[in-house]
């Protein structure tokens, strides 16, 4: 299914375009997503997790082309470690290149980002024209929702929409590596 066509998903692009805070399934867990430019909507969802903005958010993308002015001064070799891993479920903290704000990158110098391999989350990134915020979808300290019947559960009506679709079946966040040493600072 082309999921970029699907009329669920363009709904949901364009409430992202317009500063709202969707929720769609990831490769292993839901998540929550808004423009990444748009400092309000960033700050509605992390009021709606109870996340501080220190901690910093992921983008997601549907390839690494929408991440291009996020990755500009890496070198040939730590392009090719990324290329290697996408798409899929590997988040990589690479150098903050000054281009993402500071609602994004939150307290650190670097910034967290993705190419997904599931096909609603790449369909919604090239629907909205570029990459997304993605967190898990629960409030802070609470169990990553696994189906949208939690995600519900969890914030009610307080989410402008919820996406059709179901996890890619891992059943927890993706891997979370730093780019310039390799360590793994969250498992996958």
């Amino acid at each position: 299914m082309d999921w970029t066509r699907h009329i669920k998903i363009q709904q949901a692009a364009q409430i992202v375009c317009g500063g709202g805070v969707i929720a769609y399934p990831t490769e292993g867990v839901w998540g929550l997503g808004c423009d990444p430019a748009d400092r309000r909507a960033v700050y509605h969802l992390l009021a709606l997790k109870g996340r501080d903005v220190g901690k910093g958010l992921i983008l997601v993308a549907a390839d690494i082309h929408q991440l291009q002015p996020y990755l500009r001064g890496l070198s040939p070799a730590q392009r090719a470690t990324l290329e290697d891993s996408w798409p899929g479920p590997v988040t990589w903290l690479v150098p903050d290149n000054g281009r993402a704000p500071a609602w994004i990158t939150g307290d650190f110098d670097t910034l967290a980002v993705r190419v997904t391999d599931h096909p609603l989350v790449q369909g919604l990134c090239r629907a909205f024209g570029g990459p997304l915020v993605s967190t898990s979808a629960n409030p802070q300290g609470k169990p990553p929702a696994l189906d949208s019947l939690s995600v519900r559960r969890y914030f009610g009506r307080r989410l402008d929409y919820i996406t059709p679709g179901r996890v890619g079946g891992r059943g927890r966040p993706s891997q979370m590596r730093h780019l310039a040493s390799g360590e793994i600072t969250r498992p996958g």
